[in-house]
């Protein structure tokens, strides 16, 4: 095996193998290696300098290396295949569009053993978003921390019960020499790629990067974009007559008691169907329901802060701020100040 302080040599050019699919997001899988192949070149570039010795050699690979058409017609030529590289030093896992609720499609499953031999070799293995589902798959995360899109949260939980989802994190390290790292949501490329360079090709580097790209760490974590996903499948019709209720119905005084009494079931039995079906217990889910509305309302009015609260169905402010921070990682107010311009902007382009 590789010793990790060889990862960390900065004279070293590192072939990183990025790793693609029928089913990759294009963007992130060209832009991890845009942004990989431009350290020590493009700020040199803009200050007349001549490059230096690369520290990345990003690679895309495939399983059997065949040239593709991506979910969104794009045409994708990968490098080689994954026996053409058996032996990276680092791997990277772009997000796959793939639905939350279904299975890893078989393709993954030799995608998986390949991470797993390139680990057990020194690799350092790293995803965005939906790509901790396939190290996951290889069980690099049993028994660790891992983090991944929001809406993919549930999924990594439910079908790989050893790890431990941190969701609300936007970038993780785990495993021996840190050498196992997942990422939030697809944007947080940014957050991996800023890590990565500053921890193989120096801080400084990162720094020119994070100039040269307009990049920002995102230090408050992925829950001030994360939204309530209420489409989980279920038959159970109960339970969803008891969804669509209280999607009109949230702010009433006693929406859990309301949905017992309406669902004609004994209170117990209640709360353990809905949590079974949903996810989350009746009041996690009347909470979040009102989360997201006021969401809603701090994006598109002027709405006072504390109106607000009260209108989603909180009598106390202070309980509204606190609920609201704790779901949101940020307080009403700078959530405000951040998502309202977007919806400013769309106001007057319409």
């Amino acid at each position: 095996m590789r010793e990790t302080t060889m990862l960390e040599d900065k004279e070293r050019t590192l072939l990183t193998a990025v790793v693609a699919t029928p089913d990759v997001g294009a963007s992130s899988l060209f832009t991890l290696v845009d942004v990989l192949c431009s350290v020590g070149r493009d700020w040199e570039l803009l200050h007349g300098r001549p490059p230096r010795t690369p520290r990345f050699l990003p690679r895309i690979v495939s399983v059997d290396g065949r040239g593709f058409t991506g979910p969104n017609n794009i045409r994708i030529e990968p490098h080689g295949s994954l026996d053409d590289f058996p032996d990276p030093d680092i791997v990277l896992l772009p997000d796959f569009i793939i639905a939350p609720d279904a299975p890893l499609p078989p393709l993954y499953e030799s995608i998986a053993a390949w991470i797993r031999r390139a680990h057990d070799r020194g690799a350092i293995v790293a995803s965005i978003c939906s790509g901790a589902l396939v190290i996951a798959k290889s069980g690099l995360l049993d028994g660790a921390e891992a983090t991944t899109h929001w809406g993919y949260c549930d999924a990594l939980a439910r079908n790989f019960p050893k790890v431990v989802v941190r969701g609300e994190r936007i970038l993780v390290s785990a495993g021996a020499g840190h050498r196992v790292i997942t990422a939030g949501g697809a944007s947080s490329w940014t957050d991996l790629l800023l890590y990565l360079i500053a921890r193989l090709a120096g801080p400084e580097e990162a720094v020119r990067i994070a100039k040269l790209y307009l990049l920002q760490w995102h230090g408050e974590g992925q829950l001030p974009f994360a939204a309530l996903s209420t489409g989980r499948q279920h038959d159970d019709r109960v339970i969803g007559e008891c969804q669509r209720w209280i999607a009109d119905n949230y702010a009433c005084d006693t929406p859990v008691a309301s949905m017992a009494s309406m669902s004609g079931l004994s209170e117990r039995t209640f709360h353990r169907r809905f949590r079974q079906v949903t996810g989350l217990s009746p009041i996690a889910y009347v909470q979040a329901l009102r989360i997201e509305e006021a969401k809603h309302l701090l994006e598109t009015t002027e709405i006072n802060v504390d109106e607000i609260g009260a209108e989603v169905g909180y009598a106390e402010p202070a309980s509204f701020r606190r609920l609201f921070r704790r779901a949101v990682g940020i307080s009403p107010s700078v959530y405000r100040r951040r998502f309202q311009p977007l919806f400013r902007l769309w106001q007057a382009a319409a």
